[in-house]
């Protein structure tokens, strides 16, 4: 009672949120590395820090030249290091790697230096509101993954979210399970936080 009127009611409720949601956060967090480190899942990344963050690219954006789009900046390079580190650290085996062709995507993937890396046009966000194009491709990379060890995906959140219906924070990991002959191609099984 003394700390209800010391703090009042609304820190109370935020405080009991928060005691709520972090250890449930950390646990998705603790299901994903697992998840990763066993084998035949997809961890699906949205490229590292990219000023301004959302938006697209300037006009005059070509896809064979980097200085024509958003790129990472020192913290979205810092990023994909640190995902690296991590999948090493979490003993993930990677056993394909396939980015975007879009610069900051590739230039994230490569740096995680985890495997040589493909690309791939259906890790492009997809204009078709059917999804018989790109996604369609996607939807079927993902599907028919069986590893043994883990498919990283390095995208755009647009793309993610056209697949799994969110949009994650850049360098943020999304840990799905294969699901073939479904609609959705995948389950989630945890999301890992990107790094700082």
């Amino acid at each position: 009672m003394v700390m209800m009127r010391q703090f009042g009611w609304f820190t109370v409720i935020v405080l009991a949120i928060w005691l709520i949601v972090m250890p449930a956060a950390a646990m998705d967090t603790q299901e994903a590395w697992a998840a990763l480190a066993k084998g035949g899942h997809v961890a699906l990344i949205r490229h590292g820090n990219a000023p301004p963050g959302y938006g697209g690219d300037p006009p005059g954006f070509r896809l064979d030249e980097c200085a024509t789009q958003r790129n990472l900046d020192g913290k979205g390079r810092a990023q994909a290091r640190a995902l690296g580190e991590a999948f090493r650290a979490h003993g993930v085996r990677v056993d394909r790697i396939v980015s975007s062709p879009v610069c900051r995507c590739v230039d994230t993937a490569s740096a995680m230096a985890v495997g040589q890396v493909e690309k791939s046009s259906a890790l492009l966000p997809d204009g078709d509101p059917k999804g018989r194009g790109r996604l369609s491709e996607l939807k079927e990379m993902v599907a028919n993954w069986r590893g043994p060890g883990t498919l990283v995906l390095v995208t755009h959140g647009y793309t993610i979210k056209s697949l799994i219906g969110i949009i994650p924070d850049q360098a943020e990991v999304v840990v799905l399970r294969p699901t073939p002959g479904t609609d959705f191609a995948a389950h989630v099984v945890g999301r890992i936080v990107p790094p700082q």
